[in-house]
This record gives structure tokens, sequence and C-alpha cells, in this order.
């Protein structure tokens, strides 16, 4: 299951998407954790020391070796170079499965260990210096989108997408590409601006979205969410001791967590694990080429100098059954 944390900046949503995933480790779910925010903080929310985050290899950085992986034998990409970030896979592409080991994953992610378990975190890496003024943060993220767009995915299998916060998750068509998006809102009308923006660019491509209430301390918050979002808010997360002994940098247990926290962390699973049930592959494929045909007419062609329609195999759908062919190709 693809899974994405949005919200402003501020909202918490680096913090509860860091607990999503040590919950589901305690749980023991393969679990794949993405930190796409311009703000590279979710190495720090699950353990990592300062030094030990800066390491974490950045994704952008590893785009030629991605696309070269990537593209496999697909006779409809006459190079890596040609490959944009929402260039889709096709007959002799090669898929990402969150359970193998590949040179991609060889490159971009990292083994990190938590209390109940370890996941793999991969970073799409920070905006430095060199890039102001000269770069835009969204060709970074485009790493990001191009694996997802290759990664084929279980009902067993987790990857969590800490997205870059507000609104600029519309910027390419990445908003697609999850089984469920939880949005990170506090119990404040800036809280819950960036879900009625959400809600609307999201409208017409079936994108599943949840709130998630946080820094609640009461009542009163949870039924001024539920007047604001309505049968959207799935649950509100408290205060917490023990996330506040996290952000200094002296975490407790995990299985300390507040009782009700963690209660709500299993909902977030639940609704999760009933969005995958409600999967279309067609329509995931359909809407993966639909960007892609928007970006080759708007500034992929003009980029690349060719034709990137051409890169769109009309007979082929994402599935599961696709990795299997995938997985008989050399690496």
């Amino acid at each position: 299951m693809k899974i994405a944390f949005v919200g402003k900046g501020g909202s918490g949503k680096t913090t509860l998407s860091s607990l999503f995933i040590r919950h589901l480790a305690a749980n023991e779910a393969s679990v794949i954790a993405v930190d796409a925010d311009i703000n590279q903080h979710l190495g720090t929310a699950l353990g990592l020391d300062e030094e030990q985050a800066a390491a974490l290899p950045a994704m952008g950085a590893q785009l030629p070796l991605i696309k070269d992986y990537l593209r496999g034998s697909n006779p409809r990409i006459a190079s890596s170079e040609t490959m944009i970030k929402t260039t889709p896979p096709g007959e002799g592409s090669r898929l990402l499965r969150p359970h193998e080991d590949n040179p991609v994953f060889d490159a971009c992610a990292r083994t990190v260990r938590l209390d109940d378990g370890e996941i793999r975190l991969m970073a799409t890496g920070p905006f430095t210096e060199s890039d102001l003024g000269v770069a835009c943060y969204h060709s970074k993220v485009g790493a990001v989108e191009l694996c997802l767009n290759h990664l084929v995915d279980g009902p067993e299998e987790y990857v969590v997408v800490d997205m870059t916060a507000g609104s600029d998750s519309f910027a390419s068509g990445m908003f697609t590409r999850f089984d469920m998006t939880f949005l990170v809102a506090e119990p404040t009308r800036k809280g819950v601006s960036v879900y009625r923006q959400y809600k609307e660019y999201a409208r017409d491509f079936g994108v599943a979205l949840k709130v998630v209430g946080n820094k609640v301390q009461g009542q009163d918050d949870l039924n001024f969410l539920r007047a604001e979002v309505g049968d959207d808010l799935l649950v509100g997360i408290g205060q917490s001791d023990w996330v506040r002994t996290m952000e200094k940098g002296r975490p407790a247990a995990f299985e300390l967590l507040e009782a009700d926290n963690r209660m709500a962390l299993q909902a977030l699973q639940n609704t999760a694990e009933d969005s995958y049930e409600q999967r279309d592959w067609e329509r995931y494929t359909r809407q993966m080429v639909h960007f892609h045909l928007k970006n080759a007419a708007s500034w992929g062609n003009e980029k690349t100098g060719a034709d990137l329609a051409a890169q769109v195999d009309p007979s082929f759908v994402l599935a599961e059954h696709s990795a299997k062919a995938s997985a008989a190709q050399p690496a």
C-alpha cells in the first residue's frame, strides 16, 4: 500500500508519519519510508542523529542510475536521458518491489532499526546552497515520482511518503500515486485551509483522503474539525508526552506511547488496509499516462528533444503480475 502524509507546514505531518511508520514496524509490516519534503526531518523523527540523517543518500543525485535501471529493455524509451519524472513503465521496463534488493534500493535506501523492527528509509535530498536561485525543488522530488510509477506493492507492503508541505504536491501527478492520503490538520481555521485546497484539487482524480486531527485537546477541537471536514475526519491525535521526549532526542520505548494514540495509529492502519481493496490498477496506469502526456506537451518534449508521448505503451497495465515479468530480467 502506498500512503501519503500531507498538511501545512507545522501541522505535525512528519511527526505523525514517523509514528505511523513505527507502528507498522511494531506490527511486523514491510515498510519503505520516503522523505519527500523540502525540509528533511523524517530521518531524525525516526531516531537518526543529525549526522546520520545528513548522510542519507539523495535520490535526486541518483537519478541517472534510477532511470537507467527502470528503463530496462523497454523499446519505447530510446535512452535513459529521455526519461522524465512521469515516464510510465511499459513492456520491458524494470519494476520495483518493496521487499526486494535491487540497484535502486542499494543506492538510495538505508536500513533504520527501530524499537520493534526495521524499515528502509529513502530521501529525495535537501535543497542545497548550489540550488538556490537556479533549481526547482520539484525536480528533486521527480526521482520519488519516477520510482512510484514503477513500484508494484502488495497488501502486506507499505510505502509511506512524507510529502512536501501545503499544496505543492499538486505541482506534479504524484498526488495520485497513493492508495490513501492522510491529511494532518490542526483544529484551527489555518489548519483546515490546506484540506479545502487538497479536496478541491483532488476531486476529479478519485484520491482517497482522510483527515487526521493533530494537537487535539478535547471534544471541542474534534467538533470543530468535524464541522469543517465532515466524514473525512478519521481520528484525532492528542497531546503526547512521548512525542515531546522524542523531539528532544530522548525517546522512550515506542510501546510506552499513550494508549489513545496507539489506538489512533491502528485506525490509520485499518483504513489503509481497507483502501487497498479499492485499488484499480487500470485507473492507476491511466492517470500515470495522463500526467505524462501533460508534462511531455508542456515542457518534456522541448527539454529532451524527443516525442515523449511515444513512450506510452497502450497495452501495458501496471499490476502485481507485471512485476513477475520484470523480475525475469537480469539486473
